[in-house]
């Protein structure tokens, strides 16, 4: 469902990420719980927070509704961090697609004179709104 190798899954169960889990002749039951916090796992660590910082998110899940203010900071700011990723990769993007614009030009002329008078202000518009986001200094 997932794709997350068992040996994670054995291991997320060892630093008690599933408390409520079930076993049933000493084989994990993953209930819609335990799936929900998978999700939830996955979608923390993609952001960038280590394990140890997701086991105080679970710890604070248990301590129940005293936490809501310190889990609702916790989202904010990871949300904050990947908006900021999502920000550079798209100058990184930009860059990209501006040098596969560039040499898809070149290789029509055969040659970069003509592109070399276009930088960086007589570029066709949409080519120049690319150039700019991945020229700009941050």
């Amino acid at each position: 469902m997932f794709d997350i190798p068992i040996s994670t899954l054995r291991y997320y169960d060892k630093e008690g990420l599933f408390p409520t889990i079930k076993r049933q002749s000493g084989i994990r039951k993953f209930s819609e719980t335990e799936i929900e916090a998978i999700r939830v796992i996955e979608c923390l660590k993609q952001s960038g927070l280590e394990i140890k910082d997701i086991k105080q998110f679970m710890a604070w899940c248990e301590e129940g509704p005293s936490t809501y203010k310190s889990r609702k900071e916790l989202f904010e700011k990871r949300r904050e961090k990947v908006k900021e990723e999502i920000k550079n990769l798209q100058k990184t993007l930009d860059m990209l697609r501006f040098k596969c614009w560039y040499y898809e030009v070149a290789l029509e002329d055969g040659n970069e004179e003509n592109l070399n008078k276009m930088i960086p202000n007589n570029l066709p518009p949409e080519i120049k709104k690319i150039y700019d986001n991945a020229h700009k200094d941050e």
